[in-house]
């Protein structure tokens, strides 16, 4: 299984590093999700809920719009 994530590494590399990025990224987002809910309902300005929000919002808004960009550039 690593050796197939390394040779695809080396044929393509920024694709297999947005892929791993963006995997990263999910389950990041799940674990905070998960453990803002176990904290309660927002108290305050619910910054950490912003915070979670705001970077969801970018990466939908990267591999919406940056990422078919970057292929169309390419």
């Amino acid at each position: 299984m690593i050796a197939s994530i390394v040779a695809r590494f080396r044929a393509h590399p920024v694709a297999t590093a947005l892929e791993l990025g963006s995997v990263c990224v999910c389950v990041f987002l799940f674990v905070a999700t998960v453990g803002l809910l176990a904290t309660g309902p927002p108290r305050g300005s619910g910054e950490p809920w912003l915070v979670l929000v705001g970077i969801g919002a970018f990466f939908v808004v990267f591999w919406t719009a940056l990422v078919p960009l970057y292929d169309r550039l390419l």
